[in-house]
């Protein structure tokens, strides 16, 4: 925060990461403002130059290009200069009251629930950005305004989920795909309490719902008696909303265009995937990496984005969306489809660059674990895989392997 307070005199700075480029010049030479420049150690950017157009970041090989942090003060071209790697974000809270610290506290523990499928302590990815995190807390949250709000199922189906797209405005709000924001619903529970933060996983990429754009979506269900989930979805286009975060520092999306990256959800476990998706149509369209997503409803109709979802080509995402409720069909899961895929998803597994995020509801968790050991038991033995018990703790200890359920 700025001395006085004032979480909106915060700086978004744009940086590039020196342990990860490999000195090019292609960002210098295609910054249109000259905010790029260069010695014999690193290329950086001049923040005073740096209009945030963007047009360096899909150019660059790397991704080293595409790092952000939130500042007081910006760093200067001559501290980027002397950087042998990036510096960590700084703390830019401040003498936080003990309800804000508890509020934070709440956060980790429904990240650590999320999170818990995971089968241990989890670590990002080796190629992704690095996230600001805790930037905007119940105390000083940030403020949003609706800029629109779309249901996104079939109307009359039971699955009532809509789009809901936050601007920030001028106020700095710096996410990254796999992120989520805090909502803080107005009023007060039944004990007299403020009603508590619900996190939602941003459905957005990193540069906004458009381009270029200071603001996220969110993929939000709602549900019968929930006070969050009902506030937001009755939002209306210019009503305010208080938001905390971002959140999350592991649940990323890799930058490297080598990267594999299966993706298995249900319902708004869709909504960190497709900022996945729309991050690689944006700044990867020609990614080697190939990317999968095994998407499970009970209809179409309740599919969240079904319709555009049409639209992905299948050089960008390869999709198979199941479904468990179709009239005179057998119920098909994710992981059934997952088992009539096997022999891709061996390969994939069999690649060191090969990233696995599941999200969703968890009881979809032991369903789609069964599935992977049955697809590591059959074609394990020609691809040199391991029983899914080894293969499994050795992705997530190289940031390879992700579970956010709920």
């Amino acid at each position: 925060m700025s001395a006085d307070g004032n979480a909106t005199a915060l700086k978004k700075q744009h940086l590039i990461d020196p342990e990860i480029c490999i000195r090019c010049n292609t960002c210098e030479a295609t910054c249109p403002v000259g905010a790029v420049t260069h010695d014999d150690n690193n290329y950086v950017v001049d923040p005073e130059k740096c209009n945030y157009c963007l047009d360096c970041i899909a150019p660059c090989p790397t991704g080293s290009i595409d790092n952000w942090r939130m500042v007081k003060a910006a760093y200067s071209i001559e501290a980027q200069l002397g950087w042998n790697e990036l510096p960590v974000q700084e703390d830019l809270g401040d003498d936080a009251e003990p309800a804000s610290q508890e509020i934070d506290d709440e956060v980790e523990k429904i990240l650590a629930t999320a999170h818990a499928g995971v089968g241990g302590k989890t670590i990002a990815p080796a190629s992704a950005s690095k996230p600001a995190i805790h930037i905007y807390r119940r105390a000083e949250p940030a403020v949003a305004t609706v800029q629109g709000n779309f249901r996104i199922t079939a109307a009359g189906t039971e699955s009532d989920i809509c789009h809901v797209v936050l601007s920030f405005g001028s106020t700095a709000f710096p996410v990254l795909e796999g992120q989520s924001i805090g909502i803080v619903p107005p009023g007060n529970r039944a004990d007299g309490k403020p009603h508590d933060i619900r996190l939602y996983s941003i459905a957005s990429a990193r540069d906004g719902e458009k381009r270029n754009a200071n603001n996220v979506s969110l993929t939000i269900k709602r549900v019968e008696g929930g006070v969050a989930s009902n506030y937001m979805c009755d939002l209306k286009v210019g009503d305010k909303v208080e938001v905390t975060g971002p959140f999350g520092a592991t649940f990323l999306m890799p930058n490297d265009t080598q990267a594999n990256i299966i993706m298995i959800c249900t319902g708004t476990g869709s909504a960190p995937f497709r900022a996945f998706t729309e991050r690689r149509r944006r700044a990867m369209q020609n990614a080697a990496g190939k990317a999968i997503m095994f998407f499970g409803a009970r209809t179409p109709q309740e599919l969240p984005y079904f319709g555009p979802l049409q639209k992905v080509p299948n050089s960008l995402l390869e999709k198979h969306l199941v479904f468990s409720r179709i009239p005179g069909a057998e119920k098909e899961y994710v992981q059934d489809r997952m088992r009539v895929e096997a022999a891709t998803v061996a390969s994939l597994l069999a690649s060191p660059q090969t990233h696995m995020f599941i999200c969703g509801l968890k009881g979809m968790e032991t369903g789609v674990e069964e599935a992977l050991a049955d697809i590591c038991r059959k074609h394990g033995p020609a691809l040199g895989l391991p029983d899914w018990t080894k293969l499994k703790p050795e992705m997530r200890g190289q940031g390879r392997f992700h579970v956010e359920t709920y």
